[in-house]
């Protein structure tokens, strides 16, 4: 998939494509429905099926601190679009200048004049344009491209939703992920340095970075990481490490086996069960102790399951 950051960096060479549009979180089955629609009309047309989405999200533009937590992280996201199949994504900044632009205004310019669509898919509800003023009757009124929308998913009766994934990664019902992702949920990121605590307590870990909140419950999880193209066991945490006194949140993942030196590398970090909430222990010796027991619980579970 051809990754491209802006509407700035749109060449001539791009114009003309299949496009949806959406925010693309978590890629659930809503959104691959989207994508599917955006495939069969491509090969229709002979043009590249292309998303577009922003960065930062606009609820996120608009309500900073107190929008709701993303359900992945970027890097997560633009993977999953690239597993679905697209040609092109086009991620473009929201910004001021962006948010005040008028529906009409919006599809001359960036959906017709630089992209050149030949035809739009959309989701049932989406919105756009200055105060969201913006639906399927002005992105059929402009220049008679064809515009689809795509209904609802349902899964066992429940709409497959970011607003529905959000709510069961806070339990977390990974049952429940699941069925809304028709997939095991899982994060991306690239292994970074760290404060190399848990080689200290005999447990090292690959540390990613996850810039913003997401939805999943801070604490302990059996995961499987994939890095280099093996798939490990493993245990991860997620949270702000309150023993240490840190703020910054983090999602460390101790890979049972020798993995080898694995930093800059990317891994994914699937999650298969719940083990406990974060907690703030008295000492490192505690905490030490605590970290063995959940490897040990992470290892009957995952072998449980194997």
């Amino acid at each position: 998939m051809e990754l491209i950051r802006g509407f700035h960096n749109l060449r001539d060479e791009h114009r003309g494509c299949v496009l949806t549009i959406g925010n693309f979180d978590g890629m659930h089955l809503g959104h691959l429905a989207l994508v599917r629609k955006t495939q069969e009309l491509s090969q229709r047309f002979g043009l590249p099926a292309t998303a577009l989405t922003f960065e930062p999200s606009p609820r996120e533009f608009f309500q900073g601190d107190k929008a709701p937590p993303r359900v992945t992280t970027f890097r997560s996201k633009v993977a999953a679009l690239a597993a679905s199949g697209l040609d092109r994504a086009v991620i473009a900044r929201f910004s001021g200048e962006l948010s005040k632009c008028p529906a009409g205004d919006f599809v001359d310019e960036y959906l017709v004049r630089r992209l050149g669509v030949a035809a739009i898919v959309v989701g049932y509800d989406f919105r756009f344009g200055q105060k969201r003023e913006g639906d399927e009757t002005v992105l059929r009124s402009r220049h008679g491209h064809e515009v689809h929308v795509v209904s609802q998913v349902l899964v066992g009766g429940e709409r497959s939703s970011s607003t529905a994934l959000r709510e069961a990664l806070a339990e977390p019902d990974f049952e429940r992920v699941e069925r809304l992702l028709g997939r095991p949920y899982a994060l991306l990121g690239r292994v970074r340095h760290g404060l190399q605590l848990g080689r200290t307590l005999d447990m090292p870990t690959a540390n990613i970075d996850l810039h913003r909140p997401l939805a999943l419950r801070h604490g302990v999880y059996a995961v499987r990481g994939k890095v280099r193209g093996r798939w490990w066991d493993g245990v991860a945490s997620i949270g702000v490490r309150p023993t240490i006194g840190t703020t910054r949140c983090l999602l460390e993942t101790h890979l049972f086996g020798d993995c080898g030196d694995i930093y800059g590398e990317e891994m994914v970090v699937e999650f298969r069960a719940w083990l406990r909430p974060e907690l703030k222990f008295d000492s490192l010796a505690e905490l030490a102790a605590r970290m063995q027991q959940d490897a040990e619980d992470a290892r009957r579970i995952l072998g449980a399951a194997a």
